[in-house]
């Protein structure tokens, strides 16, 4: 359709884009042309897309309208394309303790660094630490609190709730883990603090005795898993007893956690409400208070997304920190494994259990060491810069923004740490650039098996989806990844004057499931847009992230504040989260749905 080629935009030169407070860039608002559909709807639009040629020319149109021809097929830049965001280790700036090799001495080293067990507030979960001690306290044993874990699961699936937390679990394999774990701990020999404590793995990653579906109906049928993922058989080594496989949506293709084949996950703080995806599973499973931490897989903010918006802690290391070996290869260069718990400590603890030497993206000496914050400190960390963009961290609903904007003055007022203003350009460029990789990667690793598939199998929002993806061209995925590196040279230019940016987690809260979609999943591309506002840079640049509970909107739902921090500076950024968790805590709000498993 050359006839209808769009003129791409001309990008200046990297060195003379200006990410001070007073450059010239225009931030560019997402520009989403596409209704929600959901129902039958979806089916017709699932149907068209299908179609040899009225399909690619609704795909050209899409495209141009949404301005991907625009910003990123027809663009033109001078950088070279970067494939794989991994870094140099550039060393950080706080005192901190370097690790042990085991997993077990690491989860050890960890909880050296933490400080006391917290005191209890109007709400608080149970955290790791509150299970181990109540184990060695003699008060109760893993099998009776996996006893009730089963009983609230079974609670959970009635039809008067039907949250729909799991894919997958058997109660057999809960209570053979719980049993040996009782009997350690009557023995005097728990392997270490997370030693009988459940934790949820999220289907797209490899936990013996379970299928893999990727919230599938097919996968399992055409991939087999016959090993634990490499991050499974640290937690296992540990002693944590692995649940059974947090639901998903289909493929990770999606925001809202609506999944057709397993049911739609639904909001602890309200049923009516989405989880969020696409590791939504392993959030709510930890604000339900199932689990005191959840694994899950974020490929575009799916583990910070619904940790947000379930009021939780998500957690995601920097690319190639944790092994990738035994996860689902739906996005090779985007996707990494991270945590949602309900505290940093929780969060700090099983990132020691799973983070090392064994990652599948670096040898043994070229991982830089595994660093932990020193959160016994009376005091935080001074002088710490904040980098923010108005115009981005405004671009959310004004619940939202007040709320983090008073959450961002608790840290100026409470520990004199500095906020500075810059411009981060082009941000939706990026995430359309994201978007454009996601998908072909997707698209490519399954591509062989879709071709075999009867598409009655996938979902209808995942056939829409998975019909985008494949339209991708390799000139979209090169100046995509062309993208990529000029953002991350942006990106060091922030983080050369400050140590971490900070954005609201999401631009809108959780919204409402609607009646149309249990059938057929749901598009809407809007509110998925303002969802992943502020994922991009952790996934695209390969950063680590974290998001932490900072308050609720007027209809009780939670609202989550991010940190961005440079490669390989985890340490700083569970610091920096630690020190927004302690003037946030004690005004956390339980949710509607809630079990207290170490509870009389």
């Amino acid at each position: 359709m050359g006839f209808l080629k769009t003129k791409g935009e001309i990008y200046k030169a990297v060195e003379d884009v200006v990410v001070g407070p007073n450059s010239n860039q225009f931030y560019l608002t997402a520009n989403v042309k596409a209704p929600r559909m959901a129902g039958f709807l979806v089916k017709v639009f699932a149907w068209l897309l299908e179609t040899p040629i009225f399909g690619s020319i609704m795909l050209y149109f899409l495209k141009r309208n949404n301005l991907i021809h625009k910003l990123v097929t027809f663009a033109e830049l001078q950088e070279s394309p970067l494939y794989v965001p991994l870094h140099y280790y550039e060393g950080g700036k706080e005192e901190e303790n370097q690790s042990g090799e085991s997993p077990r001495e690491q989860v050890r080293q960890a909880l050296g660094c933490m400080v006391a067990p917290k005191p209890l507030y109007s709400f608080s979960r149970w955290t790791i630490l509150d299970y181990s001690t109540a184990y060695n306290s003699k008060l109760v044993t893993p099998t009776k609190v996996m006893e009730r874990f089963l009983s609230a699961v079974e609670h959970s699936s009635t039809p008067s709730m039907q949250m729909s937390f799991f894919i997958n679990f058997d109660a057999h394999d809960i209570l053979r883990q719980a049993a040996q774990s009782t009997h350690r701990y009557q023995q005097g020999e728990a392997l270490s603090v997370l030693d009988g404590v459940p934790i949820g793995i999220k289907d797209e990653i490899d936990c013996m005795p379970y299928p893999t579906t990727g919230g599938t109906k097919w996968m399992h049928k055409v991939r087999q898993c016959k090993d634990d993922a490499e991050c499974v058989k640290c937690l296992r080594s540990c002693g944590a007893i692995l649940v059974g496989k947090t639901n998903m949506h289909e493929l990770g293709a999606g925001t809202s956690g609506i999944n057709p084949h397993h049911g739609t996950t639904r909001n602890p703080y309200n049923i009516g409400r989405i989880a969020g995806g696409s590791s939504s599973g392993s959030a709510a499973v930890v604000a339900a208070g199932l689990c005191p931490a959840a694994l899950g897989v974020d490929g575009g903010g799916s583990v910070r997304m619904p940790a947000a918006l379930c009021g939780v802690v998500g957690f995601k290391p920097s690319f190639g920190r944790v092994s990738h070996s035994g996860v689902l290869p739906l996005n090779w260069t985007v996707g990494m494994v991270g945590i949602l718990a309900g505290t940093v400590e929780d969060a700090l603890l099983v990132y020691a259990a799973i983070s090392g030497p064994n990652s599948s993206h670096h040898s043994q000496t070229a991982l830089p060491k595994l660093c932990f914050p020193l959160l016994k400190s009376p005091k935080p960390i001074p002088n710490i810069r904040l980098a923010k963009y108005g115009e981005w961290f405004n671009d959310c609903n004004e619940e939202i923004r007040v709320c983090c904007s008073r959450a961002l003055e608790k840290l100026q007022d409470n520990y004199g740490w500095e906020t500075i203003e810059v411009t981060i350009p082009e941000i939706e460029v990026m995430r359309l650039a994201h978007y454009v990789t996601i998908g072909s990667e997707c698209s490519t690793s399954i591509g062989r098996e879709l071709e075999k598939l009867n598409k009655d199998e996938v979902g209808w929002d995942a056939r829409v989806a998975l019909s985008v993806y494949g339209s991708f061209s390799s000139q979209e995925y090169l100046n995509a990844q062309r993208i990529r590196n000029r953002q991350l040279q942006f990106h060091k230019r922030i983080f050369g004057i400050a140590d971490v940016i900070v954005t609201p987690t999401t631009g809108v809260t959780a919204y409402n499931i609607g009646n149309d979609t249990r059938h057929t999943g749901e598009l809407d591309y809007i509110n998925g847009a303002a969802l992943v506002r502020y994922q991009i840079a952790g996934n695209f640049l390969g950063l680590p992230a974290i998001t932490i509970p900072v308050g609720y909107d007027n209809s009780h739902l939670p609202i989550g504040l991010q940190f961005i921090g440079k490669p390989w500076d985890e340490s700083l950024l569970i610091h920096i989260a630690f020190s927004m968790q302690a003037l946030c805590i004690s005004q956390y709000k339980n949710p509607e749905v809630y079990w207290d498993l170490l509870g009389n």
